[in-house]
């Protein structure tokens, strides 16, 4: 009797993948991936791009001259910045022995691995530049070091000038019109901004004790990044007025069961062949856009050095030395 060749088919794997799962996902990686959570959302696109008015000119008001004085005109500018939704995407290849075992919990292992996959490459994407689509524009560290918005620190007589003093991070926003009403931070600084203290010695850092509540630094949010996400030799904390940096979603997260595919490595070779090695590859894709508008302010008409975020950057060597030579 010939052997009969059977394989798991899309009609037959589709059941394991139940649409709620699907919306799972999307939802875990909106709220788990901190800098989205600190960002604003805008309405679901319904196209590819959607425009974004942003303020280009300020109207202007005079005195008139007297009872009669002729009152002069004034105009306010608009521009348009485009968010594009791009696509992400990844592969979850899976054993069918895996799916053939009824009492394993398949999603609770996977939608991890899904969530941590997408939300790495957002985050990267948005705060350092990270593989960014250049539809995307210019992701946040490097644009507010360009714009000038960097305190190294140890600049000042400690951490609590760094970020709140005149010469802090949240002062270079300032001066630039904005307020800063987040702080997205790298895990190594929990404990310094946990010791800060004011005057009477009384902590200006609450740490949160509920899940999913954020910390706050003088009632700011504070959220962390515990992923890795910052290359902590460029910037170890993000201040802003996150109401700039905007999202939407194209497209909710979709899936495809492949079940006789060829998945390669970057350079080519292949990594997997489904057929051969009884496998199925769970293809997952989204579509969403992102981008940071920086309007015109009264405080900064010049573009080349606002911008609504600031960065602290690591302390030199330099820096480190004066600090040292201080306490001597």
């Amino acid at each position: 009797m010939a052997n009969t060749v059977n394989t798991i088919t899309r009609s037959n794997a589709e059941v394991l993948i139940p649409t709620t799962v699907a919306n799972e996902i999307i939802s875990g990686v909106t709220e788990t991936a901190n800098i989205l959570r600190l960002m604003n959302r805008l309405p679901n696109m319904t196209s590819k791009q959607h425009k974004l008015p942003v303020l280009s000119a300020l109207p202007m008001a005079y005195f008139v001259d007297g009872d009669t004085g002729q009152k002069q005109t004034t105009k306010t500018e608009w521009d348009n910045i485009m968010i594009t939704a791009e696509e992400i995407a990844c592969i979850v290849p899976i054993p069918e022995a895996v799916l053939a075992d009824s009492s394993y919990d398949i999603w609770a292992q996977i939608k991890p691995l899904i969530v941590s996959a997408f939300n790495d490459v957002i985050q990267k994407a948005i705060l350092s530049g990270e593989n960014i689509p250049m539809s995307w524009g210019k992701a946040i560290i490097p644009a507010a070091i360009e714009a000038g918005n960097v305190v190294t620190r140890g600049t000042n007589e400690d951490i609590a000038g760094d970020i709140i003093g005149e010469a802090g991070v949240m002062a270079k926003v300032e001066e630039d019109g904005f307020n800063v009403n987040g702080f997205f931070a790298d895990n190594t600084l929990k404990p310094v901004l946990r010791n800060l203290r004011n005057a009477d010695n009384t902590p200006i850092y609450v740490n949160s004790v509920a899940t999913g509540s954020p910390s706050t630094l003088l009632g700011i949010s504070v959220n962390y990044n515990n992923s890795g996400l910052f290359d902590t030799s460029k910037a170890l904390m993000v201040a802003g007025d996150f109401t700039k940096a905007v999202y939407a979603i194209r497209e909710d997260i979709t899936y495809k069961v492949l079940t006789e595919a060829v998945i390669q490595n970057p350079d080519g070779t292949i990594a997997y062949n489904l057929a051969q090695q009884d496998m199925v590859a769970l293809r997952c894709v989204m579509r969403l856009g992102v981008a940071v508008a920086n309007p015109l302010t009264k405080a900064n008409s010049d573009a080349t050095t606002r911008y609504p975020f600031a960065v602290l950057a690591p302390e030199t060597q330099a820096v480190a030395a004066r600090a040292a030579a201080k306490k001597e």
